[in-house]
């Protein structure tokens, strides 16, 4: 694995490094800087599509997609240092994250021409943002159990859609959902589904925003009532969604995720600054714990690298040598036990929120992570799926038997 930068990936992250702390030292932009993060997500959504659409037209968003495409063709390698300067930045967080990484790429590997002409250049403008309409109650990691329904009215061209979608991320704020659905009656499994662009604003489509213990509302549940899409909005062959869908969680763990690291470094000083200013440091085992962090952070951010390096060399895929599944192990156990250590630094101040008033929800920044990283070793793939993904598809052992 080959670290080294070379000269023009050097000025590349002066360039955007550059651009950033202009722009944020600008009165226009300066107050969101970072806004919208874990747990947060419910701060200055306008603010923030407004920024969104300001590095658009400053070719700054999409940086990965191919030119032909909007993009900038970044390489693997450019494509990290910028997420890795944006993070520095301490940027606002994107609302368009789902569009960006997970819906155009999976256009571009399976759409036609035509869907790629009328969803691409939207999502490259930050003019329509997306939300994933996968989990459902009784079908959370079990993907392929999906009970939504999908049926195509001949006489109108349209797909016809009726189920309910849970920890729909986005929708409360979003034009679109791509949506998993069983369009094959009596198909079983991973067999019979589709792969649907369904428009939210429409009648039929209902979005309840789920509360969550950090105040937020970043997940919601979407029914599904005689909701209508055309028949060109599917993506790959009716009936052959899976492969579609397994596509786009590929996508899922790509550079952005390694940037990560650089806003954990940030949390975790933050910690040590709270321990120094309250004595919790002169505790050896608090002092012990967050060296521990400090240490795993640098193993994991090298193992990010290296699986990006193994990607970049074609010796490494979704499923194949399971760098993924590892990589999203290892840092949701990692962001767990940092909330965990946050709140031993905090003592009895963490068990009381902080505002003037007793009644208000009021969560300062380290009762806020702690609550947040509880979900990070359940979505995006709990434990339990990749651990079951490296057993099964990387090593090769038996599978799980059902109802274990």
């Amino acid at each position: 694995m080959d670290l080294a930068y070379s000269d023009d990936d050097v000025a590349f992250r002066s360039e955007i490094r550059t651009w950033l702390e202009d722009q944020l030292a600008s009165a226009e932009w300066a107050g969101l800087k970072g806004l919208g993060g874990p747990g947060r997500d419910h701060e200055a959504i306008d603010e923030r599509l407004a920024w969104n659409r300001h590095l658009a037209a400053h070719g700054w968003t999409c940086v990965g997609w191919p030119t032909e495409h909007g993009g900038r063709g970044l390489s693997l390698w450019q494509q990290v240092i910028f997420h890795e300067e944006y993070a520095r930045a301490d940027a606002p967080h994107g609302v368009n994250h789902l569009g960006e990484t997970l819906v155009g790429p999976t256009l571009m590997a399976f759409g036609t021409p035509e869907q790629q002409a009328r969803f691409l250049p939207p999502i490259l403008a930050v003019d329509e943002l997306w939300a994933q309409g996968y989990s459902e109650p009784g079908a959370g990691s079990d993907l392929a159990n999906v009970q939504t329904k999908a049926v195509l009215d001949e006489s109108t061209g349209e797909w016809v859609v009726d189920g309910q979608k849970v920890w729909t991320s986005n929708a409360h704020f979003s034009q679109w959902v791509f949506v998993i659905a069983r369009s094959e009656p009596g198909s079983r499994r991973h067999q019979g589904l589709s792969f649907l662009l369904v428009p939210l604003d429409q009648e039929g489509v209902e979005v309840r925003p789920i509360e969550q213990l950090t105040g937020g509302s970043e997940f919601n549940e979407v029914f599904l009532t005689g909701a209508r899409t055309a028949a060109a909005h599917v993506v790959g062959a009716p009936g052959q969604g899976w492969g579609v869908a397994m596509g786009l969680l590929g996508f899922e763990r790509g550079v952005s995720t390694l940037a990560q690291t650089v806003d954990y470094a940030r949390e975790l000083a933050g910690v040590v600054e709270r321990a120094r200013a309250n004595g919790a440091i002169d505790d050896p085992v608090v002092r012990d714990r967050l060296a521990a962090l400090k240490v795993e952070l640098s193993v994991i951010r090298s193992q990010g690298l290296r699986g990006l390096s193994q990607l970049a060399g074609g010796e490494d895929s979704a499923a194949g040598g399971g760098a993924g599944s590892i990589f999203k192990l290892v840092w949701a156990g990692w962001h767990r036990r940092l909330g965990e250590v946050a709140m031993q630094v905090a003592g009895a101040d963490g068990l009381l929120t902080q505002g003037a008033d007793p009644a208000a929800y009021d969560l300062d920044e380290h009762q806020r992570l702690f609550l947040f990283s509880r979900a990070d070793t359940i979505y995006g793939g709990s434990d339990e799926v990749q651990k079951n993904i490296l057993a099964e598809r990387v090593l090769g052992l038996p599978r799980e038997p059902k109802g274990a």
